[in-house]
Protein backbone atom coordinates (compact mmCIF):
# COMPACT_ATOMS: atom_id res chain seq x y z
CA UNK A 1 0.00 0.00 0.00
CA UNK A 2 1.35 3.30 -1.03
CA UNK A 3 1.98 5.59 2.15
CA UNK A 4 1.03 9.01 0.32
CA UNK A 5 -1.79 10.98 1.80
CA UNK A 6 -5.58 9.42 0.73
CA UNK A 7 -5.86 12.58 -1.78
CA UNK A 8 -2.54 12.20 -3.21
CA UNK A 9 -2.64 10.97 -7.29
CA UNK A 10 -1.90 7.50 -7.73
CA UNK A 11 1.74 6.71 -9.20
CA UNK A 12 1.58 4.59 -12.44
CA UNK A 13 3.36 1.47 -12.50
CA UNK A 14 5.88 0.30 -14.50
CA UNK A 15 5.77 -3.13 -16.20
CA UNK A 16 9.39 -4.60 -17.51
CA UNK A 17 8.85 -7.24 -20.17
CA UNK A 18 12.07 -9.13 -21.60
CA UNK A 19 12.88 -12.04 -23.54
CA UNK A 20 15.05 -13.39 -26.15
CA UNK A 21 14.54 -11.96 -29.44
CA UNK A 22 12.32 -14.55 -31.16
CA UNK A 23 10.38 -15.78 -28.05
CA UNK A 24 7.65 -13.70 -29.05
CA UNK A 25 7.58 -10.81 -26.82
CA UNK A 26 6.56 -8.49 -29.25
CA UNK A 27 3.37 -10.31 -29.79
CA UNK A 28 2.17 -11.16 -26.36
CA UNK A 29 3.11 -7.17 -25.25
CA UNK A 30 0.54 -6.61 -28.54
CA UNK A 31 -2.04 -8.98 -26.88
CA UNK A 32 -2.01 -7.46 -23.53
CA UNK A 33 -2.12 -4.14 -24.76
CA UNK A 34 -5.60 -4.67 -26.40
CA UNK A 35 -6.82 -6.08 -23.33
CA UNK A 36 -5.26 -3.07 -20.83
CA UNK A 37 -6.62 -0.25 -23.07
CA UNK A 38 -5.55 2.04 -20.82
CA UNK A 39 -1.71 0.91 -20.52
CA UNK A 40 0.22 3.09 -22.25
CA UNK A 41 3.35 1.42 -24.32
CA UNK A 42 6.80 2.82 -24.21
CA UNK A 43 7.92 3.03 -27.74
CA UNK A 44 11.80 2.51 -27.74
CA UNK A 45 14.01 4.69 -29.73
CA UNK A 46 16.55 2.99 -32.41
CA UNK A 47 19.49 4.04 -34.96
CA UNK A 48 18.37 0.54 -36.83
CA UNK A 49 16.41 0.83 -40.20
CA UNK A 50 12.47 -0.26 -40.34
CA UNK A 51 11.51 -4.07 -40.67
CA UNK A 52 8.66 -4.60 -43.29
CA UNK A 53 5.70 -3.35 -42.08
CA UNK A 54 7.31 -1.20 -38.98
CA UNK A 55 6.65 2.62 -38.41
CA UNK A 56 8.06 5.34 -37.19
CA UNK A 57 6.15 6.35 -33.87
CA UNK A 58 4.19 2.70 -33.51
CA UNK A 59 6.89 0.12 -33.68
CA UNK A 60 9.92 2.28 -32.69
CA UNK A 61 11.02 6.09 -32.88
CA UNK A 62 13.43 5.50 -36.04
CA UNK A 63 16.49 7.96 -35.24
CA UNK A 64 19.94 8.89 -36.34
CA UNK A 65 23.04 8.09 -34.50
CA UNK A 66 24.35 11.07 -34.95
CA UNK A 67 21.08 12.27 -32.83
CA UNK A 68 20.70 9.56 -30.82
CA UNK A 69 24.34 9.96 -28.86
CA UNK A 70 23.71 13.31 -28.78
CA UNK A 71 20.72 12.16 -26.62
CA UNK A 72 23.42 9.98 -25.02
CA UNK A 73 25.31 13.01 -23.82
CA UNK A 74 22.42 15.01 -22.57
CA UNK A 75 21.38 12.46 -20.57
CA UNK A 76 18.11 11.96 -21.67
CA UNK A 77 18.11 7.89 -21.69
CA UNK A 78 16.34 6.09 -18.83
CA UNK A 79 18.12 2.89 -20.65
CA UNK A 80 20.02 2.38 -23.36
CA UNK A 81 22.39 -0.06 -25.23
CA UNK A 82 24.01 -0.55 -28.25
CA UNK A 83 22.69 -4.22 -30.02
CA UNK A 84 24.14 -5.41 -33.31
CA UNK A 85 25.35 -2.73 -34.16
CA UNK A 86 22.33 -0.43 -33.71
CA UNK A 87 20.99 1.95 -30.71
CA UNK A 88 18.18 1.33 -28.58
CA UNK A 89 16.79 3.93 -25.48
CA UNK A 90 14.04 4.14 -23.76
CA UNK A 91 13.13 8.07 -22.74
CA UNK A 92 13.15 9.13 -19.24
CA UNK A 93 10.95 11.84 -19.81
CA UNK A 94 8.24 9.70 -21.66
CA UNK A 95 8.47 7.26 -18.25
CA UNK A 96 8.29 10.67 -16.05
CA UNK A 97 5.14 11.71 -17.82
CA UNK A 98 3.33 9.12 -18.10
CA UNK A 99 3.95 7.35 -14.33
CA UNK A 100 3.03 10.87 -12.14
CA UNK A 101 0.39 11.09 -14.45
CA UNK A 102 -0.91 7.74 -12.87
CA UNK A 103 -0.41 5.80 -15.94
CA UNK A 104 0.58 2.20 -16.03
CA UNK A 105 3.56 1.56 -18.42
CA UNK A 106 4.36 -1.26 -20.29
CA UNK A 107 7.80 -1.47 -21.31
CA UNK A 108 9.71 -3.99 -23.52
CA UNK A 109 13.41 -4.24 -23.06
CA UNK A 110 16.23 -6.66 -22.80
CA UNK A 111 17.82 -7.87 -19.54
CA UNK A 112 21.03 -4.92 -19.76
CA UNK A 113 18.14 -2.44 -20.18
CA UNK A 114 15.95 -3.71 -16.94
CA UNK A 115 19.07 -3.82 -14.64
CA UNK A 116 19.44 0.13 -16.03
CA UNK A 117 15.56 1.09 -14.74
CA UNK A 118 15.81 -0.84 -11.93
CA UNK A 119 18.37 1.33 -10.90
CA UNK A 120 15.79 4.38 -11.30
CA UNK A 121 12.29 2.88 -10.91
CA UNK A 122 12.90 -0.19 -8.09
CA UNK A 123 9.55 -0.73 -7.93
CA UNK A 124 8.89 -2.09 -11.30
CA UNK A 125 7.18 -5.05 -12.40
CA UNK A 126 9.78 -7.46 -14.05
CA UNK A 127 8.58 -10.12 -16.31
CA UNK A 128 10.80 -12.74 -18.74
CA UNK A 129 9.19 -14.42 -21.62
CA UNK A 130 11.02 -17.78 -21.66
CA UNK A 131 10.94 -20.10 -25.20
CA UNK A 132 9.56 -23.77 -24.88
CA UNK A 133 13.19 -24.71 -25.82
CA UNK A 134 16.34 -23.13 -27.80
CA UNK A 135 15.08 -25.31 -30.82
CA UNK A 136 11.80 -23.84 -30.83
CA UNK A 137 13.63 -20.58 -30.88
CA UNK A 138 15.83 -21.49 -33.38
CA UNK A 139 13.26 -22.18 -35.63
CA UNK A 140 10.83 -19.34 -34.49
CA UNK A 141 13.85 -16.76 -35.70
CA UNK A 142 14.55 -19.10 -39.17
CA UNK A 143 10.63 -18.49 -39.75
CA UNK A 144 10.64 -14.40 -39.59
CA UNK A 145 13.02 -14.57 -42.55
CA UNK A 146 14.65 -11.17 -41.97
CA UNK A 147 17.99 -12.61 -40.53
CA UNK A 148 20.86 -14.29 -41.83
CA UNK A 149 22.44 -17.68 -40.90
CA UNK A 150 25.22 -15.80 -38.68
CA UNK A 151 22.58 -13.30 -37.10
CA UNK A 152 20.28 -16.25 -36.16
CA UNK A 153 23.54 -18.19 -34.59
CA UNK A 154 24.12 -14.63 -32.74
CA UNK A 155 21.11 -14.04 -31.43
CA UNK A 156 20.47 -17.90 -30.18
CA UNK A 157 24.25 -17.56 -28.24
CA UNK A 158 23.00 -14.16 -27.12
CA UNK A 159 19.39 -16.19 -26.32
CA UNK A 160 21.44 -18.57 -23.90
CA UNK A 161 22.52 -15.35 -21.79
CA UNK A 162 19.77 -13.90 -21.70
CA UNK A 163 17.85 -17.04 -20.32
CA UNK A 164 20.61 -17.68 -17.73
CA UNK A 165 19.08 -13.97 -16.19
CA UNK A 166 15.69 -15.29 -15.84
CA UNK A 167 15.64 -15.63 -12.16
CA UNK A 168 16.01 -12.10 -11.64
CA UNK A 169 12.94 -11.51 -12.77
CA UNK A 170 9.67 -11.18 -10.63
CA UNK A 171 7.85 -13.24 -12.86
CA UNK A 172 8.39 -16.29 -15.83
CA UNK A 173 6.37 -17.11 -18.50
CA UNK A 174 6.72 -20.00 -20.88
CA UNK A 175 5.54 -19.17 -24.06
CA UNK A 176 4.91 -23.08 -25.24
CA UNK A 177 1.09 -21.95 -26.07
CA UNK A 178 0.13 -18.55 -26.97
CA UNK A 179 -3.26 -18.41 -25.63
CA UNK A 180 -1.95 -19.81 -22.50
CA UNK A 181 1.10 -17.19 -22.18
CA UNK A 182 -1.60 -14.51 -23.10
CA UNK A 183 -3.69 -15.53 -20.09
CA UNK A 184 -0.79 -15.94 -17.58
CA UNK A 185 0.85 -12.39 -18.35
CA UNK A 186 -2.67 -10.70 -18.23
CA UNK A 187 -2.94 -12.42 -15.75
CA UNK A 188 0.41 -10.76 -13.72
CA UNK A 189 -0.74 -7.66 -15.30
CA UNK A 190 -4.36 -7.62 -13.42
CA UNK A 191 -3.05 -8.24 -10.09
CA UNK A 192 -0.63 -5.22 -10.64
CA UNK A 193 -2.55 -2.67 -12.81
CA UNK A 194 -4.96 -0.36 -11.20
CA UNK A 195 -6.27 0.87 -14.64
Amino acid sequence: MDKKSPDSARTGRLFIVSAPSGAGKTTLCNAVLKKFPDLCYSISHTTRAPRPGEHDGVDYFFISEDEFKERIRQDIWAEWAEVYGHYYGTSERFLNRHLSAGKDILLDIDYNGTRQILTKYPDSITIFIMPPSLASLKQRLLNRGTDSEETIARRLENAKTEMAQKDHYRHIVVNDSLPRAIDTLSAILSAHHAG
